[in-house]
């Protein structure tokens, strides 16, 4: 039931220890505490599952993407805090597992883009996530326009003296989780993670900074699948099929030893694929 101090979007953390109670009030925006974690995932298995799960040559295949927005969905359901934001300088547990990423309709210059955003069930699994991600890509491409672009096309066309006023308005409902649903329904910002492809242009992995904007606390880059080196437990160096990851979380959400913990965990779902078969809630050894 919802509580005084609660959002439409979290609920007000009330029993967190004292320096996570502070943190907030001493600093107070999220691109001031952010952390950067880089990993390099080997794809062996992930061809080998994909491979598998292409056999029966589905209409719409499936591909690293996707393995990569199951694998993330599934290690922030099974790591709570990872879900959690800060806003107005207060901690919250988002109410929803969500994954936002920007869709080029058009590979060129001139191509335009929409915005995707996924909402999460804890009995999902690749599969569901699978056809939505096609449902979503589909509707993108199409003329239709998604509704976070819709109302910012409709702020293009207001008086550019008004510009600033409506800025200011918006920062202020937005700190406050005020902000008309319709209008943020697909930002990505809002997300319990946004990702972005960067191997799909051809560029490595990196840091992507987060916003003081929304309420997003991770943000993912996938960097260019290439072959590099990997050595084994007796020396022998092997060329093999890699990607490198790029995170970029809120520091003051959790302790390293948390995050250590996360990564590890979404390591074991891209070294063994196929438990990503299973509800993203259900637990995992790792």
């Amino acid at each position: 039931m919802r509580r005084f101090g609660d959002r439409r979007d979290g609920t007000l953390l009330r029993d967190i220890d004292s320096m996570h109670l502070f943190m907030p009030l001493m600093y107070p925006n999220r691109c001031d505490n952010e952390a950067f974690i880089a990993e390099r995932i080997c794809l062996t298995n992930v061809d080998r599952y994909l491979e598998q799960k292409n056999a029966g040559d589905p209409a719409y295949r499936y591909n690293l993407f996707q393995v990569m927005v199951t694998a993330l969905l599934k290690t922030i359901t099974l790591r709570p805090k990872m879900n959690y934001f800060i806003a107005n300088q207060s901690m919250y547990r988002r109410n929803e597992v969500t994954a936002a990423f920007t869709i080029k309709k058009i590979f060129s210059d001139g191509g335009g883009e929409a915005l995707a955003f996924l909402h999460a069930r804890p009995d999902d699994t690749i599969d569901t996530i699978h056809d939505e991600i096609y449902r979503q890509v589909s509707y993108c491409r199409s003329d239709r326009k998604d509704a976070s672009t819709a109302g910012m096309d409709m702020v293009q066309k207001v008086p550019r003296f008004l510009l600033k006023p409506i800025g200011f308005a918006a920062r202020f409902l937005d700190r406050h989780g005020w902000m008309p649903k319709s209008i943020i329904a697909t930002d990505p910002y809002q997300a319990s993670v946004v990702l972005t492809n960067l191997g799909s242009i051809r560029l490595h992995a990196g840091y992507h900074h987060l916003t003081n904007w929304g309420t997003n606390s991770v943000f993912c880059v996938i960097g260019e699948r290439k072959l590099r080196p990997f050595t084994d437990d007796d020396g022998t160096v092997r060329m093999l099929s890699s990607v490198d990851l790029g995170l970029t979380i809120d520091e003051r959400l959790a302790d390293g030893y948390y995050y250590s913990r996360t990564v590890q965990l979404l390591r074991r779902l891209l070294e063994e694929p196929e438990l990503l078969d299973r509800p993203l809630s259900e637990a995992v050894e790792y």
